[in-house]
Protein backbone atom coordinates (compact mmCIF):
# COMPACT_ATOMS: atom_id res chain seq x y z
CA UNK A 1 0.00 0.00 0.00
CA UNK A 2 1.36 3.45 -0.92
CA UNK A 3 2.21 5.74 1.98
CA UNK A 4 1.94 8.91 -0.12
CA UNK A 5 -0.17 10.80 -2.61
CA UNK A 6 1.38 12.65 -5.53
CA UNK A 7 1.00 16.34 -4.61
CA UNK A 8 -0.21 18.91 -7.11
CA UNK A 9 3.03 20.86 -6.64
CA UNK A 10 6.41 20.09 -5.16
CA UNK A 11 7.82 23.62 -5.13
CA UNK A 12 6.56 26.27 -2.72
CA UNK A 13 6.64 30.03 -3.46
CA UNK A 14 9.38 31.80 -1.55
CA UNK A 15 7.10 34.48 -0.13
CA UNK A 16 5.80 31.91 2.38
CA UNK A 17 9.21 32.03 4.12
CA UNK A 18 10.06 35.17 6.12
CA UNK A 19 13.69 35.23 5.00
CA UNK A 20 13.13 34.19 1.40
CA UNK A 21 10.39 36.81 1.11
CA UNK A 22 13.23 39.37 1.28
CA UNK A 23 14.78 37.98 -1.92
CA UNK A 24 15.00 40.49 -4.74
CA UNK A 25 13.98 37.90 -7.34
CA UNK A 26 11.12 35.40 -7.37
CA UNK A 27 12.13 32.25 -5.52
CA UNK A 28 10.77 28.72 -5.17
CA UNK A 29 11.71 26.25 -2.44
CA UNK A 30 11.40 22.49 -2.13
CA UNK A 31 10.46 21.56 1.44
CA UNK A 32 10.84 17.96 2.55
CA UNK A 33 10.73 16.55 6.07
CA UNK A 34 14.26 16.61 7.53
CA UNK A 35 16.27 13.89 9.18
CA UNK A 36 14.33 10.62 9.50
CA UNK A 37 10.81 12.07 9.53
CA UNK A 38 9.49 9.73 6.86
CA UNK A 39 7.94 6.28 6.65
CA UNK A 40 11.21 4.59 5.73
CA UNK A 41 13.21 6.41 8.43
CA UNK A 42 15.85 7.38 5.87
CA UNK A 43 17.95 10.35 6.94
CA UNK A 44 17.69 13.14 4.36
CA UNK A 45 20.19 15.25 6.32
CA UNK A 46 23.03 12.71 6.66
CA UNK A 47 25.58 15.09 8.19
CA UNK A 48 23.28 16.93 10.58
CA UNK A 49 24.83 17.40 14.02
CA UNK A 50 22.96 17.12 17.30
CA UNK A 51 22.93 20.89 17.63
CA UNK A 52 21.66 21.34 14.09
CA UNK A 53 18.90 18.79 14.59
CA UNK A 54 17.80 20.45 17.83
CA UNK A 55 17.80 23.96 16.36
CA UNK A 56 16.24 22.98 13.02
CA UNK A 57 13.72 25.54 11.76
CA UNK A 58 11.55 22.81 10.26
CA UNK A 59 8.73 23.74 12.64
CA UNK A 60 9.20 27.50 12.25
CA UNK A 61 6.71 29.75 10.48
CA UNK A 62 4.15 27.81 8.48
CA UNK A 63 6.02 24.64 9.45
CA UNK A 64 4.36 24.86 12.86
CA UNK A 65 1.05 23.79 11.31
CA UNK A 66 0.33 20.06 11.36
CA UNK A 67 -1.13 20.23 7.86
CA UNK A 68 2.12 21.71 6.51
CA UNK A 69 4.23 19.10 8.30
CA UNK A 70 2.06 16.29 6.95
CA UNK A 71 2.35 17.72 3.42
CA UNK A 72 6.14 17.75 3.71
CA UNK A 73 6.21 14.20 5.04
CA UNK A 74 3.98 13.14 2.16
CA UNK A 75 6.40 14.71 -0.35
CA UNK A 76 9.29 12.98 1.38
CA UNK A 77 7.59 9.57 1.23
CA UNK A 78 6.93 10.21 -2.47
CA UNK A 79 10.60 11.11 -3.02
CA UNK A 80 11.87 8.00 -1.25
CA UNK A 81 9.29 5.61 -2.75
CA UNK A 82 9.48 6.72 -6.40
CA UNK A 83 12.55 8.88 -6.86
CA UNK A 84 12.42 8.80 -10.66
CA UNK A 85 8.84 10.06 -10.89
CA UNK A 86 9.46 12.64 -8.16
CA UNK A 87 12.50 14.07 -9.92
CA UNK A 88 10.76 14.16 -13.30
CA UNK A 89 7.88 16.10 -11.73
CA UNK A 90 10.34 18.44 -10.04
CA UNK A 91 12.15 19.02 -13.33
CA UNK A 92 8.86 19.81 -15.05
CA UNK A 93 8.02 22.47 -12.44
CA UNK A 94 11.49 24.02 -12.69
CA UNK A 95 11.34 24.19 -16.48
CA UNK A 96 7.82 25.66 -16.41
CA UNK A 97 8.68 28.41 -13.91
CA UNK A 98 11.93 29.22 -15.72
CA UNK A 99 10.04 29.57 -19.01
CA UNK A 100 7.59 31.99 -17.35
CA UNK A 101 10.43 34.08 -15.97
CA UNK A 102 12.24 34.13 -19.33
CA UNK A 103 9.08 35.30 -21.10
CA UNK A 104 8.78 38.20 -18.65
CA UNK A 105 12.47 39.05 -18.95
CA UNK A 106 13.02 38.21 -15.29
CA UNK A 107 15.42 36.06 -13.31
CA UNK A 108 14.24 33.28 -10.99
CA UNK A 109 15.80 31.37 -8.10
CA UNK A 110 15.36 27.85 -6.78
CA UNK A 111 16.36 26.41 -3.41
CA UNK A 112 15.89 22.66 -3.65
CA UNK A 113 16.96 21.85 -0.09
CA UNK A 114 14.70 23.97 2.08
CA UNK A 115 14.78 21.40 4.89
CA UNK A 116 16.91 18.57 3.49
CA UNK A 117 20.44 17.94 2.21
CA UNK A 118 20.27 15.96 -1.03
CA UNK A 119 22.12 16.32 -4.33
CA UNK A 120 19.14 17.29 -6.45
CA UNK A 121 21.33 18.79 -9.18
CA UNK A 122 22.80 15.33 -9.81
CA UNK A 123 19.39 13.65 -9.53
CA UNK A 124 17.77 16.06 -12.00
CA UNK A 125 20.37 15.14 -14.60
CA UNK A 126 20.24 11.42 -13.81
CA UNK A 127 16.46 10.89 -13.79
CA UNK A 128 15.14 13.79 -15.90
CA UNK A 129 18.05 14.63 -18.19
CA UNK A 130 17.95 18.22 -16.90
CA UNK A 131 21.28 20.02 -16.63
CA UNK A 132 20.51 23.15 -14.63
CA UNK A 133 23.45 24.91 -16.31
CA UNK A 134 21.31 25.00 -19.44
CA UNK A 135 18.81 27.22 -17.60
CA UNK A 136 21.37 29.96 -16.93
CA UNK A 137 21.29 32.91 -16.75
CA UNK A 138 17.52 33.01 -16.20
CA UNK A 139 17.49 30.44 -13.39
CA UNK A 140 19.89 30.44 -10.46
CA UNK A 141 20.00 27.65 -7.87
CA UNK A 142 21.35 27.79 -4.33
CA UNK A 143 21.56 25.59 -1.27
CA UNK A 144 23.01 25.15 2.19
CA UNK A 145 24.79 21.89 2.96
CA UNK A 146 26.83 20.15 5.61
CA UNK A 147 28.43 17.89 3.00
CA UNK A 148 31.87 19.30 2.16
CA UNK A 149 32.07 17.05 -0.91
CA UNK A 150 29.04 18.83 -2.38
CA UNK A 151 30.74 22.19 -1.91
CA UNK A 152 33.86 20.92 -3.71
CA UNK A 153 31.80 19.34 -6.49
CA UNK A 154 29.88 22.50 -7.35
CA UNK A 155 32.37 25.24 -6.42
CA UNK A 156 32.68 26.33 -10.07
CA UNK A 157 29.09 25.68 -11.19
CA UNK A 158 27.78 28.55 -13.37
CA UNK A 159 24.38 28.93 -11.70
CA UNK A 160 24.48 26.85 -8.52
CA UNK A 161 25.85 28.38 -5.31
CA UNK A 162 26.35 26.08 -2.33
CA UNK A 163 26.99 27.48 1.14
CA UNK A 164 28.56 25.20 3.75
CA UNK A 165 26.76 25.16 7.10
CA UNK A 166 28.97 25.34 10.17
CA UNK A 167 27.98 23.27 13.20
CA UNK A 168 29.55 22.38 16.53
CA UNK A 169 31.35 19.37 15.05
CA UNK A 170 32.56 20.55 11.62
CA UNK A 171 34.44 23.82 12.09
CA UNK A 172 37.59 22.38 10.49
CA UNK A 173 35.63 21.59 7.33
CA UNK A 174 33.97 25.01 7.50
CA UNK A 175 37.41 26.66 7.42
CA UNK A 176 38.37 24.40 4.50
CA UNK A 177 35.27 25.52 2.61
CA UNK A 178 36.13 29.17 3.23
CA UNK A 179 39.69 28.65 2.04
CA UNK A 180 38.44 27.20 -1.25
CA UNK A 181 36.30 30.30 -1.80
CA UNK A 182 32.91 29.01 -0.67
CA UNK A 183 30.66 30.82 1.77
CA UNK A 184 29.92 29.36 5.19
CA UNK A 185 26.81 30.02 7.26
CA UNK A 186 27.21 30.27 11.03
CA UNK A 187 24.63 30.93 13.72
CA UNK A 188 25.40 33.52 16.39
CA UNK A 189 23.53 34.03 19.66
CA UNK A 190 23.15 37.80 19.37
CA UNK A 191 24.90 40.57 17.44
CA UNK A 192 27.00 39.54 14.46
CA UNK A 193 30.75 40.09 14.80
CA UNK A 194 32.72 41.85 12.05
CA UNK A 195 34.91 38.76 11.64
CA UNK A 196 35.09 35.18 12.85
CA UNK A 197 38.22 33.04 12.70
CA UNK A 198 39.76 35.76 10.56
CA UNK A 199 37.00 35.73 7.93
CA UNK A 200 34.59 38.56 7.17
CA UNK A 201 31.05 38.15 8.50
CA UNK A 202 28.14 39.52 6.45
CA UNK A 203 24.48 39.66 7.43
CA UNK A 204 23.03 36.38 6.13
CA UNK A 205 19.57 37.32 7.41
CA UNK A 206 19.29 40.26 5.01
CA UNK A 207 17.87 37.87 2.39
CA UNK A 208 18.28 34.28 1.32
CA UNK A 209 20.28 35.35 -1.73
CA UNK A 210 23.09 37.19 0.06
CA UNK A 211 25.36 34.27 -0.80
CA UNK A 212 25.10 35.10 -4.51
CA UNK A 213 26.92 38.39 -3.96
CA UNK A 214 29.83 37.07 -1.89
CA UNK A 215 32.52 34.41 -1.93
CA UNK A 216 34.67 33.12 0.90
CA UNK A 217 32.78 34.92 3.65
CA UNK A 218 30.73 33.87 6.66
CA UNK A 219 27.01 34.41 6.35
CA UNK A 220 26.10 35.33 9.90
CA UNK A 221 22.68 34.17 11.05
CA UNK A 222 21.04 35.14 14.32
CA UNK A 223 19.71 32.34 16.52
CA UNK A 224 15.98 31.85 15.98
CA UNK A 225 13.57 29.75 17.98
CA UNK A 226 13.72 28.76 21.64
CA UNK A 227 15.96 25.73 21.10
CA UNK A 228 18.53 27.72 19.13
CA UNK A 229 18.55 30.60 21.63
CA UNK A 230 19.19 28.16 24.50
CA UNK A 231 21.67 25.98 22.60
CA UNK A 232 24.51 24.53 24.67
CA UNK A 233 26.07 22.22 22.08
CA UNK A 234 28.23 24.84 20.39
CA UNK A 235 26.09 24.91 17.26
CA UNK A 236 25.20 28.51 18.11
CA UNK A 237 28.29 30.68 18.59
CA UNK A 238 28.08 32.78 21.75
CA UNK A 239 28.37 36.37 20.48
CA UNK A 240 28.89 37.83 23.94
CA UNK A 241 31.88 35.60 24.75
CA UNK A 242 33.23 36.25 21.28
CA UNK A 243 33.01 40.02 21.73
CA UNK A 244 34.70 39.81 25.14
CA UNK A 245 37.55 37.78 23.65
CA UNK A 246 37.94 40.17 20.71
CA UNK A 247 37.96 43.21 23.02
CA UNK A 248 40.65 41.59 25.18
CA UNK A 249 42.77 40.96 22.06
CA UNK A 250 42.36 44.60 20.97
CA UNK A 251 43.43 45.88 24.43
CA UNK A 252 46.45 43.54 24.45
CA UNK A 253 47.70 44.95 21.13
CA UNK A 254 46.94 48.59 21.98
Amino acid sequence: MKNYNIPARLLSPGHTNAKTAKNEIKTFILYLAPHTQNAAKINLCPMASKGCAAACLYNAGRGAFTSVQNARINKTNFYISDKSLFIKKLAGEIIKETAKAKKKGEQIAFRLNGTSDQDFVYLLKKYAGLDIADLAPVAVFYDYTKILGKVKKYINAPNYVVTYSRAEDNERDAIAALNMGANVSAVFSDQLPATYKGFKVVDGDASDLVMLNHAGVILGLRAKGKKARTDSTGFVINSNKLNIKQNEQIKATA
